[in-house]
């Protein structure tokens, strides 16, 4: 059987089931297809989880462009599940508030800023054709609404158990960010800790060498030797290896998360165990080189304030002034960024 005879067989086939489909089975057929064309267009959930704020877990997100969301069924289970009917209860004219703050008892403590940010949003997940939420920071802001209400006494008895709830999330919030509870339920942490690392070693450091110029004064040198009680020879370059395991350990792993860790990718030793360029070579010119300098000035002071001999004492108060970074960020759940 040739090609073009399989094709026709292949079409042939294909009209005979479609001529057998009920018109709710074309139907069915046709809107997951418009579906599925629609929903390339919405964004994207990155990553999702579930946070606990107290007893309370509210299902959450993350877009693909860092937009923190609470689920449309989070946000309800946040609130206690709290449906209610529309009817005389309810006031016209605002659309676009969520059902949750339609109530006409709950206008007066609406802003018109939660007015204009309370839209809902429609986002792909990770699994699943569409899903709605609400801007993450949306909650500690209905849960004032309904706290405000409440201490005017305007709550009816269907709402007192939100009042309720809004008391205990609040506190939960009032010691953690709401965005690095959702960071630390979807596990974006890692990504947002990753991104923070990339701009700080992109203000640093550079891929382009720079030509070498004189970073590291005389009196560095001359300085490190006396707080290690050792003599000190002006007329040569040459140094013993521990002084470049010395400038890494009180220079380089000090300036900022993964700098030092960096320079090795940028500049790594050649097989005879030797790098070909200096380290401070790879430091930008309006940020991390004057930075740079900044440090070695800041080390030569604690040096002298040792004295000589007195390496040990220098480290320690070194590692006060200026405690080594790491390669990561640690992750603060205080710091809403």
């Amino acid at each position: 059987m040739t090609d073009s005879t399989k094709n026709e067989s292949k079409a042939i086939g294909g009209r005979a089931r479609a001529a057998s489909l009920t018109e709710e089975q074309k139907s069915e057929i046709a809107r997951k297809a418009a579906s599925a064309r629609w929903n390339s267009h919405l964004p994207k959930a990155t990553h999702e989880g579930v946070m606990k704020i107290g007893n309370v877990e509210i299902a959450c997100a993350v877009l693909e462009d860092g937009q923190r969301l609470i689920t449309q069924s989070g946000f309800m289970r946040a609130l206690g599940r709290a449906r209610q009917a529309k009817g005389r209860d309810y006031y016209e004219g605002d659309v676009n508030l969520p059902a949750f703050l339609t109530a006409k008892n709950l206008k007066p403590y609406i802003s018109k800023e939660l007015e204009v940010t309370s839209s809902q949003l429609e986002f792909k997940p990770t699994k699943g054709a569409q899903a709605y939420g609400y801007a993450a920071d949306l909650l500690p802001q209905v849960l004032d609404v309904f706290l405000d209400a409440d201490e005017a006494g305007v709550l009816t008895a269907m709402q007192k158990h939100i009042a309720a709830r809004a008391k205990i999330l609040i506190r939960g919030l009032a010691r953690v960010g709401i965005a690095a509870l959702v960071d630390e339920a979807t596990g974006y942490q890692e990504v947002r800790d990753r991104q923070a690392l990339q701009q700080i070693l992109d203000k640093y450091l550079t891929a382009e060498k720079a030509k070498w110029a004189k970073t590291f004064p005389d009196d560095f040198y001359r300085k490190l030797f006396t707080v290690r009680g050792l003599p000190y020879d002006p007329t040569t370059t040459k140094r013993p290896g521990f002084i470049g395991n010395d400038t890494n350990a009180i220079v380089y792993e000090r300036l900022a998360p993964g700098v030092l860790k960096k320079l090795h990718d940028l500049n790594p030793k050649t097989d005879k165990g030797h790098r070909k360029d200096k380290h401070h070579q790879y430091f930008t010119q309006d940020y991390g080189l004057p930075e740079l300098k900044s440090h070695v000035e800041k080390v030569m002071f604690l040096m002298d304030a040792a004295g000589p001999g007195n390496f040990k004492q220098f480290k320690q108060m070194l590692e006060r002034a200026a405690p080594k970074q790491g390669d990561t960020i640690p992750l603060d759940l205080n710091d809403p960024n």
